[in-house]
């Protein structure tokens, strides 16, 4: 299956667990620390990888060393990296994140490159030939807020691709400006929060509803411990989250994605896939990082039986 992922590429710093920040110079043993290939884009192109599709990412990184080893890492894991933009003199954007014993995350972030991105920096050509393209944090690119892009994004929809749509920021001024792409995509996947920031609805169920007319063909809104809701032109539907022992939760709204995606490119309708999605965000919360516990397809649904 081949998919092309667009946005928001960062490096994690991840420690567990972290309960308080040492004063002054001390130092607190923790019983892991972990690098990772993050961010909407890059962590949920790893995670289509590892669920079986064939994946090019694209956006922007620095040319220093954390550039390198986000180009290392997605290359390890069979990411085809060639479509990264290098920005000289700038940096890769990364997040240090102290988890919690609970799975909480903090974090501290520098968005870096991920700020530059444009359509020039994009391979029409290869977006073209792609079965799927997933936008991974449109509310922060803000370069693709571009006529041109939305026009390329409508070419793609028609000819049959599937367009799908990650926030990443909890901001409502820039989930604001990205509800401008809604349009344009097929399924839209905020969570709850960043639903209502985007619509000013009370409700996840109005705030589903408000992107749903925008022209979004379904909304999925991730609901954490409570799963998710489904909304299409035939309905709602509740999709219970999965019965797992929480380790940290980073990286499950990449991981949700990408089983949805999958689900979707193996012919299934889009709450069979959401369950699919629910699945690999479980994986996902059982280790520490954006692609902990993923391994591949068939282990990944075995979570369902």
């Amino acid at each position: 299956m081949s998919v092309v992922t667009v946005g928001v590429h960062i490096v994690d710093v991840l420690t567990r667990p972290v309960e308080t920040i040492p004063a002054g110079q001390d130092t607190v043993l923790v019983d892991q620390i972990r690098l990772t290939a993050a961010g909407a884009a890059a962590g949920t192109a790893v995670d289509l990888v590892k669920l079986g599709n064939q994946v090019t990412s694209m956006g922007a990184i620095g040319d220093d060393e954390l550039g390198d080893f986000l180009v290392m890492i997605m290359s390890r894991h069979g990411v085809d990296v060639s479509g990264l933009a290098r920005r000289t003199g700038e940096q890769t954007a990364a997040s240090i994140l102290p988890i919690r014993p609970d799975g909480g995350r903090p974090s501290f972030h520098v968005p870096g490159a991920n700020l530059s991105v444009t359509l020039a920096d994009l391979d029409v050509d290869v977006l073209r030939r792609a079965r799927a393209v997933h936008l991974g944090g449109m509310d922060v690119t803000f370069g693709l807020g571009d006529p041109a892009f939305f026009a390329l994004l409508d070419e793609l929809r028609a000819q049959g691709t599937v367009v799908t749509m990650d926030l990443l920021s909890e901001m409502p001024d820039l989930l604001g400006m990205a509800r401008a792409f809604v349009p344009h995509v097929d399924h839209v996947l905020p969570n709850a929060s960043q639903a209502l920031a985007m619509t000013g609805a009370d409700s996840v169920e109005a705030a589903a509803s408000e992107l749903l007319s925008d022209g979004a063909t379904g909304v999925l809104v991730t609901l954490g411990g409570e799963g998710s809701l489904v909304v299409t032109a035939e309905g709602a539907t509740r999709v219970p989250a999965l019965e797992v022992e929480v380790s940290d939760t980073t990286g499950c709204g990449d991981a949700y994605c990408a089983g949805f995606l999958t689900g979707l490119l193996h012919g299934h309708d889009p709450v069979t896939a959401a369950r699919w999605g629910t699945a690999a965000a479980a994986r996902v919360a059982t280790g520490l990082g954006s692609d902990a516990g993923l391994i591949d397809l068939e282990s990944t649904l075995k979570g369902l039986s």
